[in-house]
């Protein structure tokens, strides 16, 4: 039966053009769900009614004195009311979380792309250096990693047709990735209300055979790569005076440590990931390692969000190839 539901279901998604069309690894694999659980509520509220509406008709008191008759539920009956709908609802919890889990881990083999929201504004880096403004130009069949963050208030990146859908907030970093299958031109919206002009934050990514997009990267403006910035920047500010790759400084080596536990002087243990470099570079006296003097200044006001990135990009580039040979 559930089969045959799903069967129909899916035959009036595509006759019926009541959602965006589905252009990412998932959106099927999402919209079977959404269609599945739209049949089963749509199923048992015309169940559930239809049984409401023949009692109140069948068994209504037709005289004043009426007395009903007692009645006592077949045992049998209380467990298929009981047991059906248990197992329907843990089908589904297993069906979603399988699939959130998996849309939550992004391949090794992503394309990475920064994005930071402002009213009322998309602002998108690529590693390879080009910006952009309100479009994003990505590769057709090639996973992409958003890492995104907000400059004011909390934004939301949301593109219908790949049905990947988050906040980007003030402060923190947050990610979603995708892998769009089909080339074409697709809206991008923040669905998040965030001022005045929200209804105008809005752009279109561009999905491009990977010849367009490497003709694309190549007739754009000439610049250094999100790591090269990073490292100038890591210069400029003297970070390396302290931070000496071979670990005899009076800070920690930073090669190698993205995406690695590390305990703090507090006994706290943390993963190094784009919050916690953004926090100990705004706020070092929160992310005091043991065995250093705390002695790192704050950059509070001197960096900017898109330098920020530059850092970020940096530290996450030291050591790639130390863990990509191993």
């Amino acid at each position: 039966m559930m089969a045959l539901l799903h069967s129909a279901l899916c035959n009036l998604a595509m006759t019926m053009p009541f959602q965006p069309p589905a252009a990412s690894s998932t959106a099927q694999d999402i919209d079977r769900l959404y269609l599945v659980l739209s049949g089963i509520t749509i199923f048992f509220t015309v169940l559930i009614f239809s049984c409401i509406f023949v009692f109140m008709v069948k068994y209504r008191r037709r005289k004043d004195d009426e007395i009903p008759i007692a009645t006592h539920t077949p045992l049998l009956v209380e467990l298929t009311w009981t047991i059906i709908p248990s197992l329907i609802c843990a089908v589904l919890f297993v069906w979603a979380s399988a699939l959130y889990v998996r849309n939550g881990r992004p391949p090794a083999s992503s394309v990475e792309v920064f994005v930071i929201g402002k009213q009322w504004m998309w602002h998108l880096q690529h590693p390879e250096g080009p910006r952009e403004i309100n479009e994003l130009h990505v590769p057709v069949n090639v996973p992409i990693k958003i890492t995104m963050t907000s400059q004011d208030v909390i934004h939301d990146f949301y593109i219908p047709a790949f049905r990947v859908k988050k906040d980007a907030l003030p402060g923190r970093f947050t990610s979603l990735w995708f892998t769009p299958t089909e080339t074409g031109t697709y809206h991008l919206f923040c669905a998040q209300y965030c001022g005045t002009n929200h209804s105008e934050m809005i752009g279109w990514v561009y999905v491009m055979t990977p010849t367009d997009y490497a003709n694309w990267l190549a007739g754009g403006e000439k610049s250094e790569s999100l790591a090269q910035q990073g490292a100038r920047l890591f210069s400029q500010y003297g970070c390396n005076n302290c931070h000496v790759p071979e670990g005899n400084g009076q800070a920690p080596s930073l090669v190698g440590v993205y995406g690695k536990p590390e305990k703090l002087q507090n006994g706290e243990t943390k993963v190094v990931d784009e919050t916690l470099i953004q926090q100990a570079i705004l706020v070092p006296n929160s992310v005091h390692l043991p065995n250093y003097k705390p002695i790192m200044p704050t950059y509070q006001g001197q960096i900017d969000q898109d330098q920020m990135l530059q850092l970020i990009a940096y530290v996450k580039s030291l050591g790639s190839e130390e863990r990509n040979g191993k």
